[in-house]
This record gives structure tokens, C-alpha cells and sequence, in this order.
């Protein structure tokens, strides 16, 4: 059974309800690198120091992701 929360800076997020994951993108005014994640009703921006560490956490978030899908599909 796939684990349906995931735990990013500081927030648990309810996998289910990830409606769209943005790519990693230069955060204005150079503050580092960040991507948003689109929830039902809200925008998460999530900012890191590197291009390197927001590629990585996108990543494992949209593994999650599709971890989490392939696992409603075995019912």
C-alpha cells in the first residue's frame, strides 16, 4: 500500500490532493531555485539555496507521486 502523505519543509501534504507540480524555475529576485506545488484551492511555493537540492526534492515528490497512483491501481 502506498503511503498517501509526504512530508516537505515542514508541511505534510495529502498526496490526493496534488492537483499540478511546476518545474524547478529561478525564485524572484534570485532567492534560489524553487517549484510550486497546486492544491485544490492554494499555491505552495517551495525555495532552496540550489538548482540541485529543488530538482532533487521535485523528483522524490513526484515519485510519490506515481508510487502512490500505481498503488490505486492494483486494487
Amino acid at each position: 500500500m502506498a503511503k498517501n502523505t509526504y512530508d516537505l519543509q515542514g508541511y505534510t501534504l495529502s498526496l490526493r490532493h496534488i492537483m499540478m507540480v511546476t518545474p524547478v524555475f529561478t525564485a524572484k529576485e534570485e532567492e534560489g531555485f524553487q517549484f510550486n506545488i497546486r492544491m485544490t484551492d492554494m499555491r505552495l511555493p517551495f525555495k532552496y539555496p540550489t538548482r540541485q537540492d529543488a530538482t532533487l526534492e521535485r523528483e522524490l515528490l513526484v515519485k510519490a507521486l506515481s508510487n502512490m497512483d500505481a498503488g490505486d491501481n492494483q486494487d
